[in-house]
């Protein structure tokens, strides 16, 4: 069996999206901006695209500006706001960022600016006192991440966008993870700034969106064309934003079937996995995104064993699941998002992941659940007992 568990890094193309692609590349590939009919064909195209995408999260079709994909769109939300200033500001964001949304604003601390990281708890939730207690006269801009892609924690982003309103400042959610698989509705949630990404929801790489509420002003990365409002210059790569338009519409028709049936998977797996000794789930088991399974590892011979072995192995056995601790030049770095959260370097190396999808089955549930206790039980060799005579 082949079994594809690593949805959260990347979902497969669906072949819809590769059929928008694939005509768009052999029929409609003028350049939007261009005034012929070949031209305008593929401004229809861009502009339906857009109306689909913004329908996924109940926006207006104007405040979405296409990227290249959710780091650009999380790159843009913070260096655009701060850009506007001469003068270094104050910035929050979550101590559990993508390194999309940390790095810029350790460029940004770098060149002046205060960032707070606010802290968060064991299971990976930030406390919206922390934040209120946070903000300054000079915060500008409040960036905290809906869905954590490592350990599946949703924040209370109704509750903290709220907080950043009241207090006049914008508020930005990195919501890659969330997009497709919970309903977003940018109207009724206090949310200024709002990345997502083609590839989490079945369409093709390359392609993302920044949802940016109208009124609120933001000053481009990319400058040139003029394309995309003028907030991203250069031509649009339209095969994949044609392939982003059609999969935001299916999986926004599928979400009310889909998103139950991917937590009765989800906690199908938790529950077949609960008596495996020395298993820690990651994140918050009841605020969780729907598709999402992680945990750190047990002892093996009086070591933590790492996530990277568990993946190799899993690998070997035909599953494809991720490790949450990053590899660099062959050296295991400790997960930044466990740190965070509390666990030791020993144990910030042990994190794995196992997100589900369209493909995802019972069996494949079942089958996986299988396979990594009999991969465990191999590698935690049991001590035998001592014989007496």
């Amino acid at each position: 069996m082949q079994i594809y568990l690593d949805y959260s890094a990347t979902t497969p193309t669906r072949p819809e999206a590769i059929a928008a692609m694939q005509q768009v590349l052999t029929e409609e590939w003028g350049n939007p901006s261009s005034l012929h009919q070949w031209g305008q064909r593929a401004a229809t195209i861009l502009e339906r695209s857009r109306v689909q995408v913004a329908r996924l999260i109940n926006a207006p079709e104007e405040s979405i500006v296409f990227t290249s994909g959710g780091t650009e769109s999380n790159n843009l939300a913070v260096m655009g706001i701060a850009q506007q200033y001469r003068t270094p500001q104050h910035i929050i964001i979550s101590s559990v960022e993508h390194s999309a949304t940390s790095e810029p604003a350790s460029l940004l601390e770098q060149w002046g600016w205060e960032v707070t990281r606010l802290p968060v708890n064991r299971l990976g939730q930030a406390d919206p006192a922390d934040l209120k207690a946070s903000l300054q006269s000079n915060t500008v801009l409040v960036s905290i991440i809906y869905g954590q892609s490592e350990v599946g924690t949703l924040q209370p982003i109704a509750q903290l966008g709220q907080i950043v309103h009241d207090h006049g400042a914008v508020f930005h959610t990195d919501a890659v993870q969330v997009a497709g698989r919970l309903p977003i509705d940018v109207q009724h949630l206090p949310i200024d700034l709002l990345s997502l990404s083609s590839h989490k929801i079945y369409g093709s790489q390359g392609a993302g969106a920044l949802y940016v509420r109208p009124g609120v002003k933001l000053l481009p990365l990319l400058n040139g064309g003029g394309q995309e409002a003028k907030l991203r210059s250069g031509t649009q790569a339209l095969p994949a934003i044609a392939s982003f338009g059609i999969a935001a519409e299916l999986i926004a028709q599928e979400l009310a079937i889909e998103t139950p049936r991917l937590i009765r998977l989800r906690d199908r797996l938790f529950d077949a996995l609960s008596n495996v000794s020395g298993l820690v789930v990651t994140g918050d088991r009841v605020h969780r995104l729907p598709h999402h399974v992680s945990f750190c590892l047990p002892e093996a011979d009086g070591q933590t064993l790492n996530g990277k072995v568990l993946v190799r192995q899993m690998n070997l056995a035909g599953i494809g699941i991720s490790a949450g601790a990053a590899c660099s030049s062959g050296t295991l770095r400790p997960s930044t998002i466990l740190q965070a959260m509390g666990y030791d370097d020993r144990v910030a190396k042990s994190g794995i992941r196992l997100t589900l999808g369209k493909q995802t089955t019972e069996e494949d549930i079942d089958w996986t659940a299988i396979v990594l206790q009999q991969i465990l039980a191999r590698l935690q060799p049991q001590k035998q007992p001592c014989e007496c005579y």
